[in-house]
């Protein structure tokens, strides 16, 4: 997508007071039509209460929300062209699944059989046209999530906001709706603004990301920028594993850092024009850009001595103590190919760094 795209939601200068409390702190952000756009964070970092403000559950303390340019902060719920699926599904149990996608349509002053001939389109989009007249506790979990999303999408909203749908399903169902959830986006062509704690979840769906902690906005970006080019430490931190050094920068040349740490060892790593000479900052390593041989590489190398082996199906994880330093992580790919070596617990070895492995990051 391009920056010119037309905005469906746009927030300006958004904050969220209760009483003392802020929750959040001047959020701004631009969400574009026909966008799988995510809002991550932990628990508490006011990803939810953002949802809520743009469905019209929270009221907005201070700023304006814009839906395809019309302000709508002052509309009330049901006057918004945008629905919500909840965690819970909220499906009424006495309905049977036909009844329950065609409620919404219905209430927006269709007639009963243009409601029911749309959940029926919305049914055989989810797949799930053969249980249309069975009730909501004869389906399974997921089966009751593709509904409460037929229900959301039946009366054609603008947007669809998505408040962590997925995490009451078990680990392979949710991966499962992952794809069907990213597929029914692309079908639809509505926007899709979802909430999610779960890292490997955003990075799998989104168009775009915006990370968030304690109410403020962190880092807005696609998922390679926010996985690759992480801007400060709680990014870099939060989104996958990373390894975290402390050094010291001492010359900047040709977009090329070079620092050093504890020890003496030397690394470069791409400049980051928030960063000069001098600075004492921390830089990011992420374990799968790193490779352990028995002799140092031409690039950046760092001895150690390892400690561990984790084998976790498709990689190994191994722990390393530095010689000078904090334990260092290295993800092996389970596979003959490419860089390939384990080495057993106690035994010295190289940690070597694929070029431009490391990362700068604004403290």
């Amino acid at each position: 997508m391009n920056d010119e795209t037309l905005s469906a939601v746009d927030v300006r200068d958004a904050v969220k007071r209760y009483g003392d409390f802020t929750a959040l702190k001047t959020i701004s952000l631009s969400i574009k039509d026909n966008e799988f756009f995510t809002l991550l964070g932990p628990s508490g970092c006011g990803k939810t209460t953002l949802l809520r403000m743009i469905a019209g559950f929270e009221d907005v303390t201070e700023g304006a929300i814009f839906l395809y340019g019309d302000e709508i902060e002052n509309l009330p719920p049901h006057q918004r062209p945008v629905n919500t699926v909840f965690q819970n599904y909220a499906l009424f149990p006495q309905m049977t699944i036909l009844d329950n996608v065609a409620f919404g349509v219905e209430m927006r002053g269709n007639s009963k059989a243009e409601a029911r001939r749309r959940a029926g389109e919305m049914l055989e989009l989810v797949q799930l046209s053969q249980f249309s007249s069975r009730k909501p506790s004869q389906l399974s979990g997921g089966q009751q999530q593709r509904v409460a999303l037929a229900r959301a999408l039946a009366p054609e909203p603008k947007v669809l906001l998505l408040d962590e749908p997925l995490s009451a399903l078990d680990l392979k169902l949710r991966k499962a709706m992952q794809l069907e959830l990213k597929h029914l986006q692309r079908e639809t062509g509505i926007t899709f603004i979802f909430v999610t704690h779960d890292q490997e979840e955003a990075l799998t769906m989104s168009d775009r990301i915006a990370v968030m902690s304690a109410g403020e906005l962190q880092q807005l970006g696609a998922p390679t920028d926010i996985y690759e080019r992480p801007h400060n430490m709680f990014v870099a931190d939060f989104i996958g594993e990373t390894n975290l050094l402390e050094v010291s920068v001492d010359k900047i040349a040709q977009g090329r850092a070079t620092c050093h740490l504890g020890g003496g060892h030397e690394l470069t790593c791409n400049q980051v024009d928030d960063i000069g000479v001098g600075a004492k900052v921390h830089m990011s390593i992420r374990p799968e850009r790193l490779f352990m041989s028995d002799i140092p590489a031409e690039a950046e190398s760092l001895k150690g001595t390892v400690k561990e082996n984790i084998f976790a199906g498709t990689d190994i994880t191994t722990i390393v103590a530095l010689a000078e330093g904090p334990d260092f992580i290295v993800r092996t790919s389970n596979s003959d190919r490419g860089n390939k070596r384990i080495f057993e617990p106690g035994t010295e070895m190289y940690v070597n760094m694929e070029m431009g492995a490391g990362r700068l990051l604004v403290d």
